[in-house]
């Protein structure tokens, strides 16, 4: 049962046109990225890095490819983690508003199956997409800018070689990933408890803004405070420290992914006992 409901799925999301829509949003934010580094990104870089370049050796451009895929994951904060909850809560509101749920419901189809169903999908989805994102990202980037030593500023400068910052970046995506399918859980978390698309974009759209918000606020002990989730979604953020805790990383994901379960869970109950109407 469960892989007809997938395939079903699968099916939906390939024919509705937002999910077009979003990969097309997110080619866009791509290019505007490019062109904006392209005309004007070795002008801030002189204005930022003038001094440093009378005392320090700088290995090709510091305007390249790694420093565009940088700039590129920082989408990961807003743009693409909101059309992500758009698309993947359309997985539920569209059959609310079709009217087709309560004609699945009166088949003989399992509820938490249904759901399940959607939320693997859902993070499959966001997994394509972001593959997507950065298989173009890379391409482009390197195609337009090269490769070259990496600078960001995380509290202070840090500098990687070229080697070192692709291998970051790439492992960056990958943690990204992971909370880019915690936004799309939420979403479809979301949607089952509001229904409406429009009411639904705009929940989700708070979520992620008080979950950015939270990000910088202290509320919990500091034992608790570390594990809430607003304070994992920049995991992907520490891979540029200049040292990597990998240890903290890969409990700042595992814990995520829990969360992730504990939306879905908290969503397959809510589904369970609703009252399809």
């Amino acid at each position: 049962m469960i892989k007809q409901l997938l395939y079903a799925e699968f099916i939906k999301i390939v024919k509705q046109s937002k999910t077009y829509y979003a990969l097309v949003a997110i080619a866009v934010i791509e290019l505007l990225i490019f062109i904006t580094a392209y005309y004007q990104g070795s002008t801030i870089l002189d204005l930022l890095l003038n001094t440093l370049r009378q005392n320090f050796y700088f290995e090709g451009s510091l305007l390249n490819g790694n420093l565009i895929l940088y700039i590129v994951l920082n989408s990961l904060w807003f743009n693409v983690p909101l059309i992500l909850m758009i698309v993947t809560s359309g997985l539920l509101t569209d059959e609310h508003k079709d009217g087709t749920l309560q004609t699945v419901m009166l088949q003989a189809v399992n509820k938490w199956k249904f759901i399940l169903a959607k939320y693997i999908t859902a993070a499959i989805f966001t997994l394509m997409v972001i593959g997507f994102m950065m298989l173009s990202s890379f391409a482009l980037a390197y195609a337009v800018f090269g490769s070259g030593d990496l600078v960001v500023y995380i509290g202070t400068l840090n500098f990687f070689e070229a080697k070192e910052a692709f291998n970051r970046i790439c492992w960056a995506f990958a943690s990204g990933s992971i909370a880019m399918i915690f936004y799309s859980t939420a979403s479809i978390t979301i949607a089952i408890f509001v229904k409406e698309a429009a009411k639904t974009w705009i929940a989700s759209a708070l979520f992620l803004i008080i979950t950015n918000l939270l990000l910088k606020a202290d509320f919990l002990p500091a034992g608790l405070n570390s594990f809430f989730f607003p304070k994992l979604i920049d995991t992907w953020q520490q891979l540029f420290n200049y040292k990597i805790d990998w240890q903290q990383i890969g409990l700042n994901n595992f814990m995520l992914l829990l969360y992730c379960f504990g939306f879905a869970a908290l969503g397959i109950f809510a589904f369970r006992k609703k009252d399809i109407g």
